[in-house]
């Protein structure tokens, strides 16, 4: 028997030998026949679905050792690329918080897919949507099937301040019937909106009143299925880190700056540059209703990042890609002369690559503050402060 010291990146125990166990725990025993005896820290999964469903790896780890993997995720993609910086104690979404996610409908079934592939699992019970988002599950189910859905369509769930937001991609029902059924359906349901794809974009088909979600206290237009944190625990926690890094900032650029979830929540001017034109347009309308100094900019930042004359200009900068990180960026990051910089990441493979650029350049990671908002899956995501 050989003791299981940690949780991988993809979510196996590891033994000290570098053995590979699915479903382990840190204080499991990995057998000579290749079982698992259970430890103190391997707890009985609470989802009927674990681990069949992809939406959750690690429901068997308990909270102590799931806040570990967490860490530990941030500290080993550090460790790779020659770094090192205090890592802060994570800070871990509760179950039932999630306000987004996309299911895939096909056949009667509704659900997450399986693990390492495509066959969907009928969803009857989730650990980890909010509430009022798997109470639509069983009634989306059914709706699905009635108005005839032929073919695979993915069906994005989204949490408004007004309600439930409904996108279904890959079906787009036509006919007096279908809107009659759909109309019944999303006002038995208190349904916020319901728009459907065909595949020439989101077109709305109920929406009583504009949806909004609220950022930095501002309600901001919700376009359909635009991203949004996680879980409103993990947005505070990382509007706080931002906050933060950037404390006493004038001045401060905020790049990827989506719908303004970091833009709209700092005490300070600031230049929003964002490539998706909805996104950019309702923060921009959001910022002007409220004379918020908030100057928003269309820009493609992967073709044409900030230039290291253009960041000199702020005091501090926020940014916060997408999974691939930001290399050119970081790029001119690492050369400019602002004060503060407050990275955001949910990857921290690519994360640590951007940093090893900036540190090599003369910047010092003050500190990294661990996030696990997909809570009981490999996704970690964290904030950074970085200084000179």
């Amino acid at each position: 028997m050989t003791p299981i010291l940690r949780v991988a990146a993809l979510g196996d125990g590891v033994t000290a030998d570098g053995r590979h166990a699915a479903l382990a725990a840190p204080g499991d025993w990995l057998n000579d026949d290749g079982s698992v005896t259970p430890g103190p820290h391997h707890q009985t999964p609470p989802c009927r679905h674990f681990p069949q469903c992809g939406g959750c790896q690690l429901q068997h780890l308990d909270d102590a050792s799931y806040a570990a993997f967490v860490a530990d995720r941030v500290a080993s993609a550090l460790d790779g690329q020659g770094l090192s910086a205090p890592v802060r104690a994570p800070l871990v979404s509760p179950p039932d918080t999630r306000r987004r996610a996309t299911l895939h409908a096909d056949k009667g079934l509704l659900g997450f897919t399986a693990a390492q592939s495509h066959a969907i699992v009928d969803l009857r019970e989730c650990h980890i949507l909010a509430p009022a988002l798997l109470a639509l599950v069983a009634p989306l189910r059914s709706l699905l099937q009635r108005m005839g859905l032929k073919r695979r369509a993915d069906v994005h769930l989204t949490l408004a301040d007004q309600g439930a937001d409904i996108l279904v991609t890959g079906f787009a029902p036509e006919g007096l019937k279908a809107a009659e059924t759909l109309n019944d359906f999303c006002a038995k349901h208190g349904v916020a909106r319901f728009a459907v794809d065909g595949g020439d974009g989101p077109e709305t088909r109920w929406e009583p009143q504009p949806v909004t979600i609220t950022l930095g206290g501002i309600p901001v237009g919700l376009p359909p299925a635009s991203f949004l944190q996680a879980t409103c625990e993990g947005e505070a926690a990382l509007v706080a880190a931002v906050r933060e890094a950037t404390t006493g900032a004038k001045t401060v650029a905020d790049l990827f700056a989506g719908l303004g979830t970091f833009a709209l929540a700092l005490p300070a001017k600031v230049y929003a540059a964002e490539g998706a034109r909805d996104a950019l347009m309702a923060l921009k309308l959001a910022a002007n209703a409220r004379q918020r100094p908030v100057f928003a900019e269309h820009r493609d930042l992967y073709r044409r990042p900030l230039t290291v004359a253009e960041l000199n200009r702020f005091d501090a900068v926020v940014i916060d890609p997408p999974r691939s990180g930001a290399r050119e960026q970081a790029a001119a990051l690492a050369q400019c002369l602002v004060k503060r910089i407050a990275y955001v990441s949910c990857n921290p493979s690519s994360f640590a690559r951007d940093a090893k650029l900036m540190v090599d350049a003369g910047w010092r990671i003050d500190w990294v503050q661990p996030v696990g908002q997909f809570r009981w899956s490999t996704h970690v995501e964290l904030a950074a402060c970085f200084s000179r």
